[in-house]
């Protein structure tokens, strides 16, 4: 929906994750385990790429400056923790669960997060392209000052999720249903696929306006000056 006059229907803000850490440990450990048990530990700087955490837990840590390419954590639990910096191509989390988490200046590519689930999830600056989100559910889910080169969000289900000053190329939206989702604050929309499930999102008047061409096509309308 288009908000519009005083009146019309809003969209439910979403909740921010309060995320509190206590003093930490570093990690001393030689790699990532499959299944394995972190607590309120501290990557500084670990180069993680090609290793394997398959169904691990990691409560009240923090990631900083860590490299994940090929990084294997499908069904991963990233509980009450933070991300900062961390970089890498192929990382996978492919039905993982993010829950109270903030990930800030992340370099990403190609990351795997199809039918993970992220709850009171804050995304801050970074860039992440190819971002697979597919049948993925995102509840209080916040994207602030980033850019995300054509995420894919087929078959996803948004509630309560926000897009502030964040760049979107070439978002599909294929089969995905949105509820409370705010997109008037992005500073670039482009929808390459599934415009037609905006519906439960709200835009802005300029956005409708730079939405027109697509949303004609997709009605089948033919525009001649």
């Amino acid at each position: 929906m288009v908000r519009g006059a005083a009146g019309s229907p809003g969209v439910r803000a979403a909740r921010r994750p309060e995320l509190r850490l206590p003093p930490l440990e570093a990690f001393e450990g030689g790699g990532l385990e499959p299944d394995g048990d972190y607590d309120g530990l501290e990557f500084a700087g670990a180069d993680l790429a090609g290793q394997d955490g398959a169904g691990a837990r990691f409560m009240d840590c923090a990631l900083r400056g860590c490299a994940l390419d090929e990084t294997r954590l499908p069904r991963a639990r990233l509980l009450d923790s933070a991300l900062d910096g961390v970089r890498g191509v192929g990382t996978d989390l492919a039905g993982a669960t993010l829950r109270d988490v903030e990930l800030t200046d992340a370099r990403l590519g190609g990351t795997q997060l199809h039918g993970a689930a992220l709850e009171r999830v804050r995304i801050r600056s970074g860039k992440i392209d190819f971002l697979n989100l597919r049948s993925a559910a995102l509840k209080d889910v916040v994207f602030e000052g980033c850019v995300l080169v054509e995420p894919d969000f087929g078959g996803a289900r948004l509630e309560r999720v926000e897009f502030a000053d964040c760049t979107l190329k070439g978002v599909d939206l294929t089969g995905a249903t949105l509820k409370d989702v705010d997109l008037r604050r992005a500073a670039s929309l482009e929808i390459a696929r599934g415009v037609d499930r905006l519906s439960g999102a709200v835009i802005s008047t300029a956005q409708l306006l730079d939405l027109a061409p697509v949303l004609a096509g997709e009605l089948g309308i033919t525009v001649e000056g």
